[in-house]
């Protein structure tokens, strides 16, 4: 009996760590979109220069190489943005861009590189309108990725999406 007392104890005390350990977890890191350029880099505000006149010029993606924060790879954080749907159906995306900006890479050209996050969610999430600010929060990683729409200089494994408030 003995025996069995001691090892319930012992089994206790480490379920008492574990959940200690657990709830002091890190939360995300909050991050804004100046946190994904580098220190010393110059980057040229493109959101400033863009038209609507349907120019092929302004579509051009500027800066290709803009470098990342190579500190972040890893990192779990939470980034506000505006959505550009990828993958997902009327009511439930699963991939899409999180840009600083509404309208970029749809109605002016995408930012640059390090501007831009993919994220992929596991099992979607739903997205009421794509004019409103979201805040996602998840695993951010320095992977490049390409698409019709753009290059990417972030992607992120979604874990949770809210909507951004003040």
């Amino acid at each position: 009996m003995t025996f069995f007392k001691t090892a319930f104890q012992y089994i206790t005390i480490i379920n008492l760590l574990l959940v200690s350990f657990a709830s002091n977890a890190n939360p995300p890191k909050d991050i804004f979109w100046e946190d994904l350029i580098p220190k010393n880099h110059v980057q040229i505000d493109t959101q400033a220069q863009a038209n609507h006149e349907g120019s092929d010029q302004n579509w051009v993606q500027p800066d290709l190489d803009a470098p990342v924060v190579k500190a972040l790879n890893g990192q779990s954080v939470s980034l506000p943005g505006f959505v550009v749907p990828l993958e997902g159906d009327s009511e439930i995306i699963t991939e899409f861009l999180l840009v600083p900006y509404f309208g970029a890479c749809i109605h002016v050209p995408p930012p640059p590189p390090n501007q831009i996050v993919h994220v992929t969610i596991k099992g979607g999430v739903p997205i009421d309108s794509l004019y409103d600010a979201i805040v996602v929060t998840g695993i951010i990683s320095t992977e490049t990725w390409s698409g019709e729409i753009a290059q990417v200089g972030y992607k992120m494994k979604a874990v949770g999406v809210a909507p951004f408030e003040l």
